[in-house]
């Protein structure tokens, strides 16, 4: 279970350090594959290997003819690379999907279950905005009796 916000920065390579907290999770729950794509919120998506496995099969079973469903496989497969954590626990963002997530130096991890989003520092600061703006109408259907 992947949880928590994590404020980290990118080495000149493009390169993010997972912290060792989820490092171990990682590498047994991805048997060693981890997969990042984009997201339509304009974030990235790190999955383990085989929890992304089920979503992309799911994608790629809906017609291509479809317009709608054409631009989801386009941008969820499409953008979808395999990386790996190198002997330092770091994985290589490649360019194309830092500059589609608009990450530059300082990052966001944001733990969602069972994957994370990453997030640019400006990115992360307009969603918390929008969750403020918000307020007590946040909650959707089926969550209205949420007790914290």
């Amino acid at each position: 279970m992947f949880q928590g916000a994590t404020s980290l920065n990118l080495d000149a390579k493009g390169r993010m350090a997972v912290p060792s907290r989820h490092r171990d999770a990682l590498a047994v729950i991805g048997q060693g594959r981890l997969v990042v794509t984009a997201h339509p919120h304009r974030c990235l998506l790190l999955y383990p290997g085989p929890a992304w496995e089920p979503i992309r099969d799911q994608i790629l079973a809906a017609s291509s003819l479809q317009p709608e469903a054409a631009m989801v496989r386009r941008l969820l497969v499409g953008f979808a690379e395999d990386v790996e954590l190198d002997g330092a626990g770091r994985l290589l963002l490649s360019p194309s999907l830092r500059r589609y997530a608009g990450l530059e130096k300082e990052i966001w991890l944001i733990g969602q279950g069972r994957h994370f989003e990453i997030w640019s520092d400006a990115g992360w600061k307009a969603q918390q905005d929008a969750i403020f703006a918000v307020g007590d109408k946040l909650l959707p259907p089926g969550l209205e009796n949420l007790a914290l």
